[in-house]
């Protein structure tokens, strides 16, 4: 019998940021074209959504699914639902995924001198804060789920 994993606070928020990231990708489908450009997906995607193509609704649908699968594997890790499979793998290909896109965006903006765009800025900085959650739950459990596993 695999022991439980103890209740891990940071892992329990990160699932909680990924739920609500991926919520808000379904409000942005219901929201339309208008919520598209809000939200930084660009012109292109609302333009389409002004169409009625089904492309940003796909995409959109893509980005929320990945985002609530996120969300199953921070809950999984912090003990509250069983063991998912290459449990650590997913981890830390979920928390590098959240630091890249946050860090290189904001790095780029830098070296570029340019801020132009505040939806790159601040969709950026939640990344890297949704990654940093994601890295310190994952390492505070790292010893746990390796038996979880078993």
């Amino acid at each position: 019998m695999t022991p439980a994993l103890p209740a891990n606070p940071y892992l329990l928020i990160a699932a909680a940021l990924s739920a609500i990231a991926a919520f808000l990708h379904l409000a942005i489908i219901l929201g339309g074209p208008d919520w598209y450009r809000f939200f930084g997906a660009g012109e292109a995607m609302a333009q389409m959504a002004e169409r009625g193509e089904i492309k940003p609704t796909l995409i959109t649908l893509g980005i929320a699914t990945v985002l609530f699968s996120w969300c199953l594997y921070a809950l999984s890790a912090a003990g509250k639902i069983p063991p998912l499979p290459l449990l650590r793998t997913a981890l830390v290909v979920i928390t590098t995924i959240y630091l890249l896109r946050g860090l290189s965006v904001l790095l780029m903006a830098i070296l570029q001198d340019e801020f132009r765009e505040p939806f790159w800025i601040w969709s950026s900085l939640i990344c890297t804060a949704f990654g940093g959650v994601y890295a310190i739950g994952s390492w505070q459990q790292w010893g746990y789920l390796s038996t979880a596993a078993r």
